[in-house]
Parts: structure tokens; sequence; C-alpha cells
């Protein structure tokens, strides 16, 4: 996130006085408002000026929402993304949740409701850019065993390398990884997952969880198919293998 100036928010969404209502209401909190009304517009803008948060709906014309939080959360792994969506079925909420969104609001919605999401991301994102470290919170190192470099988790500066190459993860594929290796060798359901990471209780997500494993596998583990770090438990879910 900018240090230096306002944090800088990119609102996507078609419907103009929605749009015009939500991006008042932010700069009225003195964030720096961009907006887009469609999913190329919105990749355009965030390509020129990378925003610290996007609020998206999912409903676009053209390139729809999920798409292009898909694109964005490649351009920008640690952008925190808010899904706005006029359906409340749960598989909606899986599907964003899977392409990379942090945090998912139903219309209708308030302001306050959307406001306080939007400064519970750039807390978040404070911590990353602003870390003050504790005792408590020493990287995290362990030895990979396949030639291809220790992997190290900092909870700090919310870096994770594996040898001397930084992985790119997103917000939650961090926390995910964080929570398994602060708790090696013991195993976990998806649905303890979800209520630790994501703060979920609904056993509809699992797919969430398991999409997630698949992404982290592919940036730590040296062969994915036969995963050294994050293994699976069969009947059971995942666990942490030092």
């Amino acid at each position: 996130m900018s240090v230096e100036s306002a944090p800088r928010l990119l609102v996507v969404e078609d419907d103009a006085d929605l749009r015009a209502l939500v991006s008042e209401r932010l700069r009225a909190e003195g964030y720096a408002v961009e907006t887009a009304e469609t999913g190329p517009d919105a990749l355009a803008r965030a390509d020129a000026s990378p925003p610290d948060v996007v609020i998206l709906d999912v409903m676009l014309p053209g390139l729809d929402g999920l798409e292009v939080c898909r694109l964005l959360r490649a351009k920008l792994p640690r952008a925190y993304i808010v899904m706005l969506t006029a359906k409340a079925g749960e598989v909606d909420r899986v599907v964003g949740l899977e392409v990379g969104a942090d945090d998912y609001v139903t219309k209708p919605f308030s302001l306050a409701e959307l406001v306080a999401r939007v400064r519970a991301g750039l807390r978040r994102l404070r911590l990353e850019a602003e870390p003050a470290r504790t005792d408590d919170e020493a990287p995290l190192v362990f030895s990979a065993g396949d030639g291809a470099g220790d992997l190290r988790i900092d909870p700090v500066k919310r870096e994770v390398r594996r040898g001397d190459e930084v992985q790119h993860l997103t917000v939650k594929e961090f926390e995910l990884l964080l929570y398994l290796a602060r708790h090696p060798e013991r195993p976990f359901t998806r649905l303890q997952l979800l209520e630790h990471v994501w703060q979920i209780r609904y056993e509809g997500y699992d797919r969430t969880v398991d999409s997630h494993v698949q992404r982290l596998r592919a940036k730590i583990e040296d062969d994915p198919g036969n995963p050294r770090f994050i293994r699976t438990v069969w009947g059971v879910g995942y666990k942490f293998a030092p």
C-alpha cells in the first residue's frame, strides 16, 4: 500500500448511480478513488495506477467480475479485492473466493458496511507495509530436503521465499500457509481451516480450501504433484510437514 499518499481505491460497477454513490462516499473518507464501468476499463486503470483496494461488481457487461478478479489477482497479488453481488447463493461466493477475492458484500448493502470492509482491508495492507516485529514473529524456516532451497515464511514482512526466490502469494494464500506452518504435523479439516483462515463456518466452501492449497503447492513445492510441505491427510484434510 502506498504510504506517502491516500490509499488508492478502484470501484468497478456498471450501474452509474451506484458507482457515483459508492465513489462519493469513499472520497469523503479521504481515499483516492477511480472508477470503471466495464471489465476491460478496470484492467486498464489498474495497469495505469495499481489500486490498494478494488471494489468489484460480479455482474459486469462483456467481461464479468469473476474473470476480472482472476486477472487482477494475477497482476496485483497484494491488492485487497471486495466483490459486490446481487446473488446470495453460496456457489457464487465460493467461486468468487476461488478466483482470488478477499471479501464479499451482497446487495443491497449499507455504505457504512462497505466502508468498514475497506478499512479492514487497508489495515491488513498497512501491517504488511509498516511492520513492527515482536519476538514471537520471527521468520519460520523449513528445510526443503529436495535441493530446491529452504522455505522461509516471514510473518511481519508477509513474505515467502523458496531458496532465494520470493513467492508472490495472495492475502489468503499467505494466511493459510502461515496458519498451517505454525501448527506443524497437525491435521486440519477443511472446515477448521475455513473457520480459522476465512472466518467462515459453512461446509459449502470446502472447494475454496482445495483451490488455495493447489495454488500454494504450485508456488512453494518443487513437485506440486508430490508435495513436500503441504500434505494431504486422507479422510481428514491437510497438514504442514516441516
